[in-house]
């Protein structure tokens, strides 16, 4: 009997490794991030639909294995004032003073600061929006950085779907893994991001990073300071700590 559990085991353990080869640490100093991949992912260059009409230039890295799916989708909010200036310009004649059509001193020209502000929720709203079940969905964060997370069950093939939506730096993360029915669920890729600075080096902060807190202090005060490199992850010696930069990185 223990030779038979032992040989059980030994499978496991072999399928448990083959399931695992191919995952590699995946850095992208341009967007700035750091995720665990089966393959190296295809790029696509492509715009995203803000939640006040801003398109917004934006980049989906995918892998596809068999039926299993993973991508993150990386969109540039720091574009957002600029883009829904041009739109308030086109939609308002001068001197026009709709308000919901041309913002105000608050809320910034064209409602860029909601629009910034929202981004987490309006990404989250999209996945809210399918034909899927949502089985879980909470407040979390990975390396600290502030996100929501969702767990979501497709009602028509039953498969599953694990994301986590974040923003660091003016640019709106969505991580995406989709497998089958039956199969191991994607929560380490979920679990994988991470973030790095323009060399590459793993970013850690000494408490809870909040986009609109990092990006505008003036309008919402209490952002955390970076601690230097975080997670062991990015390699790199760890660089003096410092404050995050202002919009327009």
């Amino acid at each position: 009997m223990r030779v038979a559990i032992l040989v059980v085991a030994s499978v496991l353990s072999l399928c448990g490794s083959a399931s695992a080869q191919g995952w590699e640490e995946y850095i992208n100093k341009e967007d700035g991030f750091r995720v665990d991949f089966p393959s190296t992912p295809t790029i696509t260059q492509t715009t995203f639909k803000s939640e006040y009409g801003a398109d917004l230039p934006a980049r989906v890295y995918t892998v596809t294995r068999g039926p299993e799916r993973y991508s993150i989708t990386v969109a540039d909010y720091s574009q957002s004032p600029r883009l829904l200036d041009e739109l308030v310009k086109k939609r308002c004649p001068e001197g026009f003073k709709d308000e919901r059509a041309c913002g105000f001193n608050n809320a910034g020209r064209g409602y860029w600061k909601e629009d910034i502000g929202g981004a987490l929720l309006w990404a989250t709203y999209a996945f809210v929006q399918r034909d899927a079940k949502v089985t879980h969905m909470a407040w979390a964060w990975q390396d600290l950085v502030e996100g929501h997370e969702l767990q979501l069950t497709n009602n028509a093939d039953q498969s599953r779907t694990f994301a986590f939506v974040t923003m660091h730096q003016n640019k709106l993360y969505i991580v995406e893994g989709t497998v089958p029915k039956a199969y191991p669920p994607p929560g380490l890729f979920q679990q994988s991001l991470g973030f790095v600075d323009q060399d590459g080096r793993g970013v850690r902060y000494q408490s809870v990073y909040s986009n609109m807190h990092a990006m505008y202090p003036n309008d919402f005060p209490g952002q955390p300071a970076r601690t230097g490199q975080g997670g062991g992850r990015g390699g790199g010696a760890a660089p003096a700590p410092a404050q995050p930069q202002g919009a327009g990185r």
